[in-house]
């Protein structure tokens, strides 16, 4: 395990004091990050960072009250999003990523459109076990179901925040699957059917079946009709928490991609157990899932972790985002043993290979 956040209390009092005040006041500097780079202010400063530009000639460029503007400016000159030289300002370099870094775009987008208003009742959840925050967009036990009714904006974030972290791993991923050359493939979770359709045009030998709830399967049979793969992926309808249920039989890989994470640990175990009794004696399971303590940086980490809170209130209520040691452990206790893992897949995966 890396030794991310272990030597995280060597401030004084007095920084520390600092530190505890801009949590504090958190909503309010990622209200304002928001407004700064959606209403136009922080593309203005980077295309005038030479030279800088004056409050009043912030107001002429976007446009707004010199009252909004000043607002937004001083909350952003506290949180270091932008610094002021002669009456002049400037974008920093947290402004440029806030503006121009797309991991913090998405990151952005998805706090804001899916979780911002849920986390009020993070407090709720954290005591019932269930979604608490879920409410705020319709009543649903989980979110899962909802994918396809919520708003536009929280649709689109919540997409665009789960392709992500898992597309651009898609590409090593299946080099991976690939070298035992399966020929019959199980995707349980396999969602709007991205990773499906990709192993498919890359391999036209292979056989796909995607497992998943009826309502995400619906969105991905539109996907793979609109590329006309429909021969060559099918699709099973289950609720895969029903455990008395079989797991289909006859695959020689069942693959499982930012899936696991999305269940309590009871669950996994149980679902694990089927699968394992649905395999073949040279069949495996690959479980793809960005475990926090295997990440290169730091960043990823902590984007990995802060995550969970979202499980927690908006999702369901009792899954998180795993540490490797805890997966390995659910995965022994379902009487399977990890053969091989692979770290470093794309932005933040790793491959567990199961038997």
């Amino acid at each position: 395990m890396h030794n991310f956040f272990t030597n995280n209390d060597t401030k004084t009092a007095l920084e520390a004091q600092y530190e505890a005040q801009k949590i504090a006041f958190a909503p309010i500097i990622f209200q304002v990050a928001r407004s700064m780079r959606d209403l136009g202010i922080l593309k203005a400063l980077y295309a005038n960072d030479k030279k800088g530009l004056t409050l009043d000639e912030i107001v002429q460029e976007v446009s707004l009250s010199k009252y909004a503007v000043q607002t937004l400016l001083e909350t952003s000159l506290s949180a270091d999003i932008v610094k002021i030289n002669n009456d002049k300002y400037h974008i920093t370099k947290t402004g440029y990523f806030l503006l121009k870094d797309k991991m913090t775009r998405i990151n952005m987008d998805y706090n804001h459109d899916v979780n911002y208003q849920g986390l009020y009742y993070l407090e709720d959840a954290i005591k019932e076990g269930k979604a608490s925050g879920l409410k705020v967009f319709g009543e649903w036990e989980t979110i899962y179901p909802a994918l396809s009714s919520l708003p536009t904006k929280a649709q689109n974030s919540w997409f665009a925040f789960d392709h992500y972290y898992s597309d651009t791993a898609f590409e090593e991923a299946i080099q991976i699957l690939l070298k035992s050359k399966p020929k019959k493939i199980l995707d349980i979770g396999g969602n709007t059917g991205k990773f499906s359709i990709k192993l498919a045009q890359t391999d036209t030998d292979t056989h796909i079946t995607i497992l998943d709830l009826p309502e995400q399967i619906k969105l991905a049979q539109e996907n793979i009709n609109n590329v006309n793969l429909e021969h060559q992926i099918d699709f099973i309808g289950l609720n895969i928490l029903d455990h008395t249920k079989n797991i289909p039989t006859g695959y020689d890989i069942i693959w499982m991609s930012q899936f696991l994470d999305c269940f309590k640990e009871e669950d996994i175990i149980q679902l694990l157990k089927r699968v394992k009794e649905s395999m073949d004696n040279d069949a495996y399971i690959y479980i793809m899932e960005p475990l926090w303590d295997k990440q290169r940086f730091e960043t990823s980490a902590y984007c990995i972790i802060n995550t969970s809170p979202y499980f927690t209130t908006m999702a369901n209520g009792y899954s998180k985002m795993f540490n490797s040691a805890d997966m390995i452990d659910y995965i022994k206790k379902a009487g399977l043993q990890v053969v091989e893992e692979i770290d470093n897949i794309g932005i933040c995966q790793s491959i567990l290979i199961c038997k």
